[in-house]
């Protein structure tokens, strides 16, 4: 048996312990995609502390919904699920903070603290802040679209859902899903070869665009 089919098949005996009410292996569930769904939160949010409540949010959801799960579909896309819609019930409710948003280069700076060495700082520091300048533009043309056309565009590029997945998750047409995230690749294009201009360093920024 290789390590992805161990990993699966733990996370299976965790889903059954959970679901029989032990919670010390939903916490070992909920680790393993913490960080991912947080960083969804936050990019669709832009705001570290509304990301925190957003993913408590669908931890909480999640939990309360686990005796439901029939194993039809992984945990994550059984997981995303509840996200995308805890997602949109903020949306329709304007709860977002307007003030105070947090930006990537802070959420970043913080990460890069972690088990960093001196030497390591030195050696990264040109790249690291490039890099974090980039997402900052790139977070920065996610703001000017709608939160549906920003959701639409993390869903396909941050979670590789495809445009009928995202169109069945958010109850839309697949045509305005691709709407939607070509509207976002071009707001993305125009940023990014602004800063191009000025870093003459235009295949960094395609492949940023691209991965994004």
């Amino acid at each position: 048996m290789d390590d992805q089919e161990t990993d699966l098949t733990r996370e299976v005996e965790l889903i059954q312990r959970a679901q029989a009410g032990d919670l010390e292996a939903f916490c070992l569930l909920a680790e393993r995609y913490a960080r991912r769904l947080y960083v969804l939160a936050f990019s669709f949010c832009r705001n570290a502390q509304d990301a925190e409540d957003l993913s408590q949010e669908v931890w909480l959801k999640a939990y309360q919904a686990l005796a439901g799960f029939r194993h039809d579909s992984s945990f994550y896309t059984w997981l995303r699920r509840i996200t995308t819609n805890t997602f949109l019930n903020h949306q329709r409710s304007l709860s977002f903070r307007r003030q105070g948003q947090t930006t990537v280069a802070q959420l970043l700076a913080i990460d890069s603290r972690e088990g960093e060495t001196l030497a390591d700082s030195h050696a990264a520091a040109e790249e690291t802040i490039y890099h974090r300048v980039l997402f900052e533009d790139v977070m920065e043309a996610l703001a000017e679209l709608t939160p549906s056309q920003r959701l639409m565009f993390l869903l396909r590029h941050y979670e590789g859902m495809s445009y009928e997945e995202i169109a069945s998750a958010m109850n839309c047409a697949p045509g305005t899903v691709k709407k939607s995230v070509w509207r976002a690749l071009g707001k993305l294009r125009t940023k990014l070869e602004a800063r191009n201009d000025a870093s003459d360093d235009r295949e960094s920024v395609v492949r940023l665009a691209t991965e994004y």
